[in-house]
């Protein structure tokens, strides 16, 4: 008999596969379980999944969340436990896309406002004369699978949609009929922009003091996504001066939101992060949940795990230096490249070949994948993203292991570039980068990191130093590669903190430097 406690409310119909399930026991109240015998635990928001937590639940198994997010969750020290975290990634993509839809509706027709106006015994028509979608240029900055669905209900309206997403490649744009744009050129053309982008180095701030002031003036902004991807402050300033017409905000930096002047704002409406709030797309995470963790717990597979890869034991612990190695590579890869890419090749040599590569394979679109996506990925479902995304993928064994035992090779392939990253993993001094596009180099694949592309002359590195120093940032190590002498070289610095921007740009001021990228691994 297996025992489950639910920590949060969560509807008996989601519940349903646990509920009628013969071999387990579902206990729902927090204060009258018997913590040395639970076996799976399922929560929303509201439960904090902590290492207290996981303590008092000894004999634990699997922790399900209930949504997309999984911020509640210690996802490392569940991990170091071997309690399997699942999710619901798919759940709430029809009632965000829905939710997005109504607040532009609301939005560009004052509904809120008027709705309001009426109720105070007022009928102010001419104030609340609003704007039609019909022939409107919708801009979705960030094309997964809820912008996709947004597209689609835009299409409904007769609506001209652009796409900024630096990772949607020409096949899939054709395919859903959206016209694929650059950050800049759809900042400049859209009279309604939403974001639907996950909250990452790239993405926070995206909309900010610099870019708003570069939108089509009359724009309206919309985020559903996540907080902190446009700058409140900097919205504020911009609905005041009327260059931005008005914004539907679901999400906050901080919630509830504390910033007052602009919630408040006669131009603004806001709804508490409710894109996931629907009847059905609760009981949908929650009906999802249930079956993974039952079936988790009847020794079957699942395809929402997280944290761990759906492999026997023994072969994990034998592969787990590589698996983890290769979740970096694919994420290098990812940040160094910042376009679409078609296809990904693994290739594998030494006594790596004699394991399953496949998992090994799959781990490497996942770490592709971590930052592209607006939902969690792991080597379970990095398969099928990758299909919807437009990216091929496939697996070689070779005999060339360029002097190492063991060698990870990963190309990534795009329209107009592609790169090659070679791996290894050596006792006793661990993960290695040893070549990167063309050029042979040594480092430690972790922290924060700086990709200089270079000309090897005297004086670059010199010029480097004086950057970091005037902006008093610490180099923590350094290293270099070249083909030739005087000829194209890298280096790749590492850093104690994440690298400020303004400070990369400057770097991209240096004559011999040819771009800097920065890497979080």
């Amino acid at each position: 008999m297996f025992h489950v406690l639910v920590a949060d409310a969560i509807s008996a119909d989601g519940l349903a596969p646990l509920l009628s399930a013969e071999n387990v026991k579902v206990y729902r109240n927090k204060e009258n379980y018997p913590s040395e015998d639970i076996h799976a635990l399922l929560v929303r928001s509201a439960t904090n999944v902590d290492d207290e937590l996981l303590n008092s639940l000894p004999n634990l198994q699997v922790v399900a969340r209930a949504g997309v997010g999984v911020d509640n969750i210690d996802i490392q020290a569940a991990t170091k436990r071997g309690v399997v975290v699942i999710n619901a990634p798919d759940g709430n993509t029809i009632s965000t896309a829905e939710h997005t839809f109504a607040m532009i509706s609301s939005l560009v027709r004052h509904i809120p406002q008027a709705n309001m106006n009426v109720k105070g015994s007022e009928w102010n028509r001419k104030k609340y004369i609003g704007t039609e979608l019909f022939g409107k240029t919708l801009g979705i900055v960030g094309f997964g699978r809820i912008g996709s669905e947004i597209a689609k209900r835009a299409k409904a309206f007769q609506m001209k949609v652009v796409v900024y997403d630096p990772f949607l490649t020409e096949n899939r744009a054709e395919k859903l009929n959206v016209t694929s744009l650059s950050l800049p050129e759809v900042m400049s053309c859209a009279d309604i922009i939403t974001v639907h982008t996950p909250l990452t180095k790239d993405t926070k701030g995206l909309f900010n003091k610099e870019t708003i002031p570069q939108l089509k003036k009359g724009v309206y902004l919309v985020n559903c996504a996540r907080g902190g991807i446009i700058e409140e402050e900097a919205l504020l300033n911009n609905l005041n001066s009327g260059h931005v017409a008005g914004a539907a905000l679901d999400v906050f930096e901080v919630e509830p939101p504390t910033n007052y002047n602009l919630i408040q704002h006669e131009r603004v409406i806001v709804t508490p992060h409710l894109g996931a709030s629907t009847k059905e797309a609760q009981y949908n995470v929650a009906f999802q949940v249930s079956k993974d963790v039952l079936a988790y717990l009847n020794g079957e597979s699942v395809h929402t795990s997280i944290n761990l890869p759906t492999i026997p034991k023994e072969v994990y612990q034998k592969i787990q230096p590589f698996y983890q190695l290769g979740k970096t590579v694919g994420s290098i890869l990812s940040q160094a490249m910042k376009t679409p890419v078609e296809d990904i090749t693994a290739t594998y040599a030494g006594k790596i070949t004699e394991w399953e590569t496949s998992i090994l394979t799959k781990s490497i679109i996942a770490g592709f994948l971590r930052n592209r996506v607006d939902t969690t990925v792991n080597e379970v479902n990095a398969a099928t993203i990758a299909k919807e995304r437009g990216i091929s993928y496939g697996e070689k064994h070779t005999d060339e292991s360029h002097g190492y035992s063991n060698i990870i090779q990963v190309e990534a392939n795009g329209k107009d570039i592609n790169m090659v990253v070679r791996a290894t993993f050596i006792d006793g001094y661990g993960a290695r980068i040893v070549h990167m596009n063309g050029f042979d180099i040594d480092f430690a694949p972790s922290g924060h990191l700086l990709y200089v592309q270079h000309k090897d002359r005297p004086g670059v590195i010199g010029q480097l130093g004086n950057i970091f120093g005037k902006h008093e940032t610490n180099i923590a190590t350094m290293h270099v590669g070249r083909m030739l002498q005087g000829g194209k070289a890298v280096m790749m610095l590492s850093f104690d903190q994440p690298i400020d921007r303004k400070l990369v740009d400057e770097i991209l001021l240096i004559p011999d430097i040819s771009s800097a990228i920065t890497l979080d691994l």
